[in-house]
């Protein structure tokens, strides 16, 4: 039996760390408009939470597989909504995860 909090030998739990104070209004509907897109890739947001200051987001995500990630990463809508905000589009910072 595997533990629910583990991804498994070929899924990936991953830690986003955003940055949102070029334009944190503008940030937040970009993530909600990409957070959307992760089914599409057999991706899951588990949590989201916001700092009290509304600036910075933390985002626990888990992928059945590298394959999905890595078509998340590429995914042509995803990279439209950041060009689209230019310079007001969110700093990240991923790590990948495991449960210790």
């Amino acid at each position: 039996m595997t533990d629910h909090h583990d991804p498994g030998p070929d899924g990936i739990l991953l830690v986003a760390l955003v940055d949102l104070s070029a334009d944190p209004e503008e940030g937040r509907r970009y993530e909600d408009a990409v957070l959307a897109l992760l089914g599409r890739h057999g991706g899951r947001l588990e949590r989201r939470l916001r700092t009290g200051n509304g600036r910075t987001e933390v985002h626990v995500i888990r992928f059945g597989g590298r394959a999905g990630y890595e078509a998340f990463l590429a995914e042509p809508e995803r990279a439209a909504l950041r060009a689209g905000l230019g310079d007001a589009a969110p700093t990240t910072q991923v790590l990948e995860v495991r449960d210790v």
